[in-house]
């Protein structure tokens, strides 16, 4: 059996103190752990961002590339070698602004990877620029006066791309995050997670989100697409439904 104790680097994460990156570490080793799955047969890959040092403090195989191209260099892997767990990483910068594209035809292509996208609403790395998912009206550096910018929605994007697993969880609810992550990974096809978090040092805080995050009914039909849609346009109304939305 593999134990937790095989995935603990000795390197010592960097990321601010109080930082909901931690919280997403412990949960991608709980999830390679519980699925018994072995460090040398896992390969993580991440982009730029504060959520791309993440491979530098996991004991296994990782890839760190360029800003927003961590899923043709995962698809690639995952071509090479099929015996692989491969779960790329991306920002709601990273993933949804610079890699954008890739995101869409990462979708329609359907490679048995994992795409997790940390999503905070800023570029963190450098220090708090509005980003794709920031609100409208969020003031930053780089919007003094206020974004003039429509968020970016990237569960409607997934859908209408054609991803065959789409699921969003909240790092406040680290139990959840596992059970969700555990059943992406086991997916067969593009498994895409997206994962609200703060910011502590330059974005929204827990409790911003203590009255907006919520876990889907159990009765919810997450195999019924139109259905599917009207949860992610949900975000859209200030409320933030988590779990799976759609698998097919």
């Amino acid at each position: 059996m593999v134990t937790l104790e095989e995935y603990n680097s000795t390197e010592k994460p960097t990321w601010c103190p109080g930082c909901a990156d931690y919280t997403i570490l412990t949960t991608i080793k709980k999830t390679l752990t519980e699925l018994n799955i072995e460090s040398h047969n896992a390969v993580l890959v991440s982009g730029v961002g504060c959520f791309a040092k993440l491979p530098y403090w996991i004991k296994t195989n990782g890839f760190v590339g360029l800003h927003g191209r961590s899923l043709p260099v995962a698809q690639g892997i995952k071509l090479a070698n099929e015996d692989l767990t491969v779960i790329a990483f991306g920002g709601d910068g990273d993933g949804y602004s610079e890699g954008g594209n890739h995101f869409i035809h990462a979708c329609r292509r359907n490679v048995n990877i994992t795409y997790v996208v940390h999503n905070n609403g800023v570029f963190g790395l450098t220090t708090g620029q509005y980003s794709s998912t920031s609100t409208m009206g969020t003031k930053s550096k780089s919007s003094p006066r206020g974004s003039i910018e429509v968020s970016f929605n990237p569960i409607a994007v997934a859908l209408a791309s054609g991803a065959t697993f789409i699921a969003r969880v909240y790092v406040g609810n680290p139990s959840h995050c596992v059970d969700i992550m555990k059943k992406a990974v086991q997916h067969n096809g593009f498994a895409f997670v997206d994962i609200i978090q703060p910011c502590i040092t330059f974005g929204k805080n827990h409790e911003y989100y203590k009255d907006k995050i919520y876990i889907v009914d159990e009765k919810y039909d997450w195999s019924d697409k139109s259905t599917a849609f009207l949860k992610a346009l949900e975000s859209d109304t200030g409320k933030i439904p988590c779990g799976i939305i759609y698998k097919k």
